[in-house]
């Protein structure tokens, strides 16, 4: 296990204690993007399983692909490899579309189930913020542009965040819940853009870029 992440696990004692977030060698964007939620919940103060006394196992299994992972806490860590390889403790089948809603009745141990299922579920930031986050990851990246601009309807009318400064520029408009969605990595920029409830203003060569760099902060490469 080559990253890791450490952070305070909250559960419903009283306590609070420190888990490690690993992922495997040469993860595959499945487990990418279940250890990169497992770390945004872990950092928000998300309610983690309690801690298990011995190995506990959770098949994840996305319901309209064969992509497939398993996550093992056991202790103070949590670990998250390809494939089932092992019988699980509990089995999710999972939207990996819709921020890992369950698309069909969890199996095994129910308990479990529902823990994992509440991490993986950890609330998005506010829009600004996302906003920051996303071009910070991404402003790295080769061809993106100069400037991203969001820009969303509040309650007293339009509200925009620029970020970055030159020549080029890319605009992505909607709620700010989507907006969120999409800059913190919690939704995947082309699919949201296929259902057509955010709005883009830009090249086809910048869109491009832009998808790449969503996918940066989503599978956290």
């Amino acid at each position: 296990m080559t990253e890791t992440t450490t952070a305070p696990a909250v559960s419903g004692a009283a306590h609070a204690t420190e888990v490690d977030i690993r992922i495997e060698d040469d993860a595959t964007p499945l487990v990418r993007l279940i250890g990169r939620t497992l770390r945004d919940a872990a950092r928000a103060g998300h309610a983690l399983p309690a801690p298990q006394e011995s190995a506990a196992t959770v098949a994840i299994r996305s319901h309209d692909t064969p992509q497939a992972a398993t996550i093992t806490f056991s202790g103070g860590a949590v670990d998250v490899s390809s494939g089932v390889l092992v019988e699980p403790d509990a089995t999710l089948t999972v939207d990996l579309n819709a921020r890992f809603a369950s698309a069909a009745e969890p199996s095994g141990d129910a308990d479990l189930a529902a823990g994992a299922l509440l991490a993986l579920s950890p609330p998005v930031p506010d829009w600004r913020t996302a906003a920051e986050h996303f071009w910070n990851a991404a402003r790295s990246v080769p061809g993106i542009p100069d400037m991203l601009i969001a820009v969303t309807e509040g309650p007293e009318g339009l509200e925009q965040v620029v970020l970055g400064e030159g020549p080029t520029h890319y605009l992505i408009a909607g709620a700010p819940e989507t907006l969120a969605g999409v800059f913190s990595g919690a939704d995947d920029l082309l699919a949201v853009l296929s259902s057509g409830v955010l709005g883009i203003q830009g090249t086809l060569s910048q869109l491009s870029v832009m998808i790449g760099a969503s996918w940066k902060v989503r599978y956290d490469v």
